[in-house]
Parts: structure tokens; C-alpha cells; sequence
């Protein structure tokens, strides 16, 4: 009897909260916000709705702990790869060209996000595209940008990127394929990545950087 009261707890911690959480995100990239339910995740999972109430109190519990997971993933790591970087210009580029990249999953999250009404949805998206824009924002604010222009560019890049998302949502056929895609990136970074107004603070490498850009076979 002992035993079996000390085995529950252990195989209600069989599935940790961050596997809960993961799998929350992949139900909301294939049926959106309702997807997020407690007893079909546990279907899926193959556990019981025991493995859910030892890590979250409810539904939206799990829901919040999804979306600090999206965000981690889709802002601070992101943001963290381009801070390799050493100048401005090349870690926008080095953020441009992931965002550019964007998986399927990665998309339908962010599109399943960004239309919803729920708060802690909502709250959510806001704070990664404030992250993100801030981001953005301070590098061109380090190529001597004013305040507001930095803002603008800033949302400016945003809105480009949701922009493409939604494109390959709503008419994919609009967006050039293979090559043409490539060539189609290259003109949006060459739009995106501005001449410095502080001379200071371009390098070599992003000179190069930009005019890899500029040339139609760069990369």
C-alpha cells in the first residue's frame, strides 16, 4: 500500500510542465487557441489528466506557461543569437535573416497569436513584438538614428516581417520561390539595413555586409 501511494506523485511528474507546455504550442500552430484543452493534450501525450493538475492549477495556468515558453523561443533566443554579433548592421542582419527564415510551425503560432482576443494571449504578442521592435529600435539608435526614426524603422521592419507571414498564409503564389526568394530577401535587407549616420560606427565588415546586399548573387 505504501508503495502505491508514493509511485502516483512520481508518475504524475512523468511528463514535466515544460512537455505540457510544448505541447500547448504545437496544438495551438495546428487548431488554434481551442486546440489548448486539457483532455485531448493528455490523449496525446498518453497521460492522464492527473500528469496536468500536478503542474498547472488550470487551463489558462497551462496557456501562460505556453506563451512565456513562445516567447523564450521567439524573442530572447533569438535576440540572444544576433547579440553574437559585434556592430549594429550586423546584428540586424543576423536577426533579419533568422526572422527571414522562419519555420511553418514558427508562422501559424504567430499568426494564431497575433488575431487572438484572449489577455494572456494578447499580452503575450505584445511583448515579444515590443521586444523585438526594442531591439531593432537600439541598434539603429547605435548607427545614429534620432529617437523617433529609430521608432519608425523599427516598426517599420515589424510590420515587413508579419507582412510576409501573412502573405505566405493568404496567397503564397504572391511570394517569389527558390532563387527569386533569395533575391527577394536581399532586396528587403538592403532596404532595412540604413547607411549609419555616425560614420564611427561602421567597420569593414559591415561595409562588406552591406554591399554583399547589394550584389544580386550575394548571400
Amino acid at each position: 500500500m505504501d508503495c502505491a501511494v508514493t509511485s502516483a506523485p512520481a508518475s504524475r511528474q512523468s511528463l514535466s510542465a515544460e512537455q505540457w507546455a510544448t505541447a500547448a504550442l504545437d496544438a495551438l500552430a495546428t487548431g488554434g487557441l481551442e486546440a489548448v484543452a486539457v483532455e485531448p493534450l493528455a490523449r496525446a501525450l498518453g497521460v492522464t489528466k492527473g500528469s496536468f493538475y500536478w503542474h498547472f492549477a488550470n487551463r489558462d495556468a497551462l496557456l501562460e506557461a505556453a506563451l512565456l515558453l513562445w516567447e523564450q523561443r521567439e524573442s530572447a533566443a533569438v535576440i540572444a543569437r544576433a547579440e553574437r554579433e559585434a556592430t549594429p548592421l550586423e546584428r540586424m542582419l543576423a536577426l533579419f535573416r533568422e526572422l527571414a527564415n522562419t519555420d511553418v510551425r514558427t508562422e501559424k503560432l504567430l499568426l494564431a497569436l497575433s488575431g487572438s482576443e484572449h489577455p494572456l494571449v494578447r499580452a503575450s504578442a505584445q511583448r515579444v513584438s515590443a521586444r523585438w521592435r526594442g531591439y531593432v529600435q537600439d541598434c539603429y539608435l547605435a548607427l545614429g538614428y534620432t529617437e523617433q526614426e529609430a521608432a519608425h524603422w523599427a516598426t517599420f521592419a515589424f510590420c515587413i516581417f508579419m507582412g510576409t507571414v501573412r502573405m505566405r498564409r493568404d496567397d503564397p503564389a504572391a511570394l517569389p520561390e527558390g532563387g527569386q526568394f533569395n533575391d527577394y530577401l536581399r532586396f528587403l535587407i538592403r532596404t532595412l539595413l540604413p547607411n549609419s549616420r555616425n560614420p564611427a560606427v561602421v567597420t569593414t565588415a559591415d561595409l562588406r555586409l552591406r554591399l554583399a546586399a547589394l550584389k544580386p548573387g550575394g548571400s
